[in-house]
């Protein structure tokens, strides 16, 4: 029983990191059908500006609020010089200017900070609690709370508000919510900014949990990020965050009773692998079939009410 707890907060606490990683992937496919691999770049940039603002100010809250601020406006930039010109292309063109944004974002970092990685001058939310046999980081119980706090609050802007109502219409039926007076534009920077904020989130807690950051830390958390978003169903959220928690759980224990045969990264694809040749859908299917119509239509009424509102009399 105790190594069935400890693998399973350990499961739990690699979930909550892929599913900060995961979400602004799938928010971007599901807006844009994009596979928006930079993302990794900009998980790595938020540990690097985290690591580095709380090493120069000594406060690791300002360090991961600003870090959190400045990879949003990056995402906003990379959306709008990058991505918005060649929207009307196929769906290899961004892929490729995606793949090439997230070598320069890697290769920037090692010019700028070296190969070898940074660490903390004084790792943030050292120590530990003893929970029955376990023993749990600070480090990891922040994680998982914020994650609960981030995914908890996006999916309460997305329902309770307006300007969610109008986000999801944008999602659902664009050319619709764009007649109602939505602006696809700004619904597209705001799902950049909130995206990448969510990945800088994630760059400095794995910067946290292992007091390192390296230019290529984004390459293996892109790669479980893609598995992630196919397992739940490409642009499902909720189906994203279950895939996450699942891979969490799946790699924990794998790592322990598969380690013979496969390393922590394997059993991650295998599995991926061994779903996709029963579903190859994923386990949940995406948005389009997900959301009915007398969704959409809510949706639009919540788009066109808040355009409303919004209008100069």
């Amino acid at each position: 029983m105790s190594l069935f707890l400890n693998l399973s907060s350990q499961g739990l606490i690699n979930g909550a990191v892929y599913a900060l990683i995961a979400i602004g992937l799938a928010m971007v496919f599901g807006l844009l059908r994009i596979l928006h691999i930079a993302h990794a770049g900009l998980f790595a940039l938020g540990g690097y500006l985290g690591l580095v603002i709380t090493n120069a100010t000594g406060s690791f809250a300002l360090g991961l609020v600003l870090s959190m601020a400045l990879v949003a406006i990056c995402g906003v930039l990379m959306y709008r010089l990058c991505y918005e010109p060649i929207l009307d292309q196929p769906p290899y063109v961004p892929l490729i200017a995606s793949v090439g944004m997230f070598l320069a974002i890697e290769e920037l970092l090692r010019l700028v900070f070296g190969d070898h990685g940074l660490s903390y001058h004084v790792p943030p939310l050292a120590g530990a609690i003893d929970v029955g046999s376990m023993r749990i980081k600070y480090a990891e119980i922040a994680v998982v709370v914020m994650a609960c706090v981030l995914l908890g609050g996006l999916a309460l802007f997305a329902t309770r508000t307006r300007i969610g109502m109008a986000w999801r219409a944008t999602v659902s039926e664009p050319r619709m919510a764009a007649s109602c007076g939505v602006s696809l534009r700004q619904v597209r920077y705001l799902n950049f900014a909130i995206g990448s904020a969510f990945a800088a989130a994630a760059g400095v807690m794995v910067g946290v949990l292992n007091n390192l950051v390296e230019p290529s830390m984004g390459a293996v958390p892109s790669y479980k990020a893609l598995a992630i978003i196919v397992l739940g169903g490409l642009g499902n959220m909720g189906g994203t965050l279950v895939a996450a928690l699942l891979l969490g759980l799946v790699e924990a224990f794998g790592a322990t009773y598969l380690s013979n045969y496969l390393d922590r990264d394997s059993i991650a694809f295998a599995a991926m692998l061994c779903v996709l040749l029963i579903k190859p859908e994923g386990l949940f299917s995406g948005p389009a079939r997900a959301t009915g119509g007398l969704a959409k239509t809510l949706q639009l009424k919540g788009a066109a009410k808040w355009v409303l509102t919004k209008r100069p009399s």
